[in-house]
């Protein structure tokens, strides 16, 4: 049977004195009216450039993704000799309804120089610069009569899963990602790569306290939903309504104290004792399908 917020609520309030040494499954938010309403994106929410100025995308996806992105700026376009026949086609459509591209045919040896070696590029690369900042103010606004989803990484680092992450935010109607901007992976080619295309299409803010920013979406009025395979409260059990910020914590470290303790309540997903747990980014796509329906 669903549980209402009032009754996840009365849940937390009855709590067993034995448990109290455990992270909590529900909690109750307190006050929130009365926390300063810090919206200064010159404060928490503005994030750092943890990038270079430049960066190397790879693979079919990810570039023709990023340009066709007017956010997007071009530095140098390459294409193996291999490939060149293969991308006409789309090089020619984006050039014609997006921007004036010039493609470089060049060779293997000439891509070796700035693609990891054993980066599966595709026979396509892209010099560009990082997007530029997104803002939570700008990006989490609750919208009425719709799901309203945002998803917050709590010091998940590895690319490949970040990635993977995005793809399945994009893919589920997420607003945005949400993720510190110390203890999380710049953008890069194997990210975006293994975003196929959504780094593009996904809004990523970085703050540099991801505790406040919690905070404030609280006050925007997001339930926050921590991921946690401790919890007591399986996630098809819980009902948070339309709006909720999921967070999700780095593997074997799960999601830290100080972070679960700014989340209204944590659940999990039931899966088998025979599997301890599940490759983040696979709860993540678990949860945010739960979440969007």
């Amino acid at each position: 049977m669903l549980m209402s917020k009032k009754q996840i609520k009365l849940a937390s309030a009855k709590k067993s004195p034995k448990k109290s040494s455990k992270k909590p499954s529900f909690k109750q938010r307190d006050n929130f009216d009365k926390l300063p309403h810090d919206t200064n994106k010159n404060q928490n929410t503005k994030p750092s450039k943890s990038s270079t100025n430049e960066v190397w995308l790879f693979g079919k996806h990810a570039v023709l993704a990023a340009l066709e992105n007017p956010m997007r700026k071009i530095k140098r376009l390459m294409v193996t000799k291999r490939s060149h026949d293969q991308y006409q086609d789309a090089l020619t459509e984006i050039h014609l309804k997006h921007r004036a591209l010039n493609p470089e045919v060049a060779a293997i040896e000439v891509f070796e120089k700035y693609i990891p070696s054993d980066a599966v590029h595709q026979g396509i690369a892209l010099l560009t610069a990082p997007l530029p900042d997104s803002h939570l103010e700008d990006n989490c606004v609750i919208l009425p009569n719709q799901k309203n989803l945002v998803l917050i990484m709590d010091q998940v680092t590895d690319p490949h899963n970040v990635g993977a992450i995005i793809r399945s935010a994009a893919a589920f109607g997420a607003k945005a990602i949400i993720t510190t901007d110390r203890h999380a992976p710049p953008e890069s080619g194997t990210l975006a790569k293994s975003a196929s295309g959504a780094l593009e299409a996904l809004p990523w803010v970085r703050v540099t306290n991801l505790s406040r920013a919690l905070d404030q979406l609280a006050q925007m009025g997001y339930w926050r939903v921590g991921l946690d395979g401790y919890a007591d409260q399986q996630i098809n059990d819980a009902d948070f309504g339309d709006n909720i910020a999921l967070v999700l914590g780095a593997e074997g470290k799960g999601i830290r104290k100080g972070t679960a303790d700014h989340c209204d309540g944590l659940v999990k997903l039931p899966i088998s004792r025979t599997v301890e747990s599940l490759n983040v980014s696979n709860a993540a796509a678990i949860a945010l399908y739960v979440f969007s329906s």
